[in-house]
């Protein structure tokens, strides 16, 4: 931050331009003076005349020239529900000053919505830190379903939000499950189908032409009679991906309410394991394995996390019955 001289301004955020800055774009000027905020909302804020160059209105792609005065009038956010904090007992990793990483145990709601307005991951995040309440979504990356547990990474401040989302979209953050899937698959491989809303059903997820590009990559892990131990990694990270992708290959993740149909037992299987797969009432889903770079120094970082105990009793079971 060198290259900031702060300029009297009661109003909001003034800089002039330092020689080092000079000659680079307005957005690009003001990314690196304000770097807890995304592209995306400065370049918004330039178009919508809350930033001003020399008292004047400019547009994102304007170049400016040493010392130029650049004031910043960011508007006040939009009034929202507070949420309450609630003591939640969270699984935390790995923390410090700039993020934390979680794992989160099945059926726990990561955002509050229609049906949870509490009891969420966000509520416990707020116990756990109130600073959290500064930073957009209590400082959620990524989302993992109610039924899907294991590794998330949080962001403490704006800047690591900021950073990390970025990352995220970039697809840098790095990130591998671990799935019981219906059938024996013979070889792993790749789905690249794009998913959008169902047409239908507003609740799924669908395989569609005009969807967004959706990429897993998937190996196999372990072959049991009538299943599959999957490893998969993420390409892109669309809501419910790994769930549509499995379906759309015809080996839906076991347990799956939404996208695996009527639970089918196998024929001759042994009654201990049929009991089993009735009780297993969640998708066999787990985010196993977290990589990221520090949004503060780079340094790379990887986090693993073993299957909870409801899904390592079904593996066990599963193995016994191969």
């Amino acid at each position: 931050m060198n290259d900031i001289r702060p300029l009297a301004d009661s109003f909001g955020d003034a800089f002039a331009v330092s020689p080092a800055l000079a000659g680079q774009r307005l957005d690009q000027i003001l990314a690196q003076l304000l770097p807890e905020h995304s592209r995306t909302r400065l370049s918004a804020w330039i178009r919508e005349g809350h930033v001003q160059v020399d008292g004047a209105s400019c547009r994102p792609s304007d170049r400016l020239l040493e010392g130029q005065a650049i004031a910043v009038h960011a508007p006040a956010p939009a009034p929202v529900v507070p949420l309450r904090p609630e003591a939640i007992a969270l699984t935390v990793v790995y923390e410090d000053d700039a993020l934390l990483v979680i794992d989160k145990p099945p059926g726990l709601v990561a955002h509050p919505g229609a049906g949870n307005p509490a009891g969420t991951l966000q509520n416990a995040l707020l116990h756990h830190d109130p600073a959290l309440v500064n930073v957009p979504r209590a400082g959620l990356v990524h989302r993992l379903d109610k039924d899907t547990s294991g590794l998330m990474v949080v962001a403490k401040t704006l800047v690591s939000h900021t950073h990390l989302v970025a990352e995220l979209q970039a697809r840098r953050i790095h990130r591998e499950y671990d799935a019981v899937v219906v059938g024996r698959l013979i070889a792993g491989g790749t789905v690249d189908a794009p998913l959008g809303r169902h047409a239908r059903d507003r609740l799924r997820i669908a395989v569609r032409e005009d969807g967004r590009p959706s990429v897993t990559h998937y190996r196999v892990r372990e072959r049991y009679a009538h299943h599959s131990r999957l490893e998969l990694r993420l390409e892109t990270g669309r809501t419910h991906q790994i769930r549509v992708h499995m379906a759309h290959l015809g080996h839906p993740v076991l347990g799956d309410p939404l996208y695996a149909g009527r639970l089918r037992l196998p024929a001759g299987i042994d009654e201990a394991l049929a009991a089993t797969l009735r009780d297993f009432r969640r998708q066999a889903l787990h985010a196993t394995r977290l990589g990221l770079a520090h949004p503060e120094d780079g340094r790379p970082m990887l986090w693993e996390s073993p299957p909870p105990p409801d899904m390592q009793a079904l593996i066990a079971s599963l193995q016994r019955g191969a």
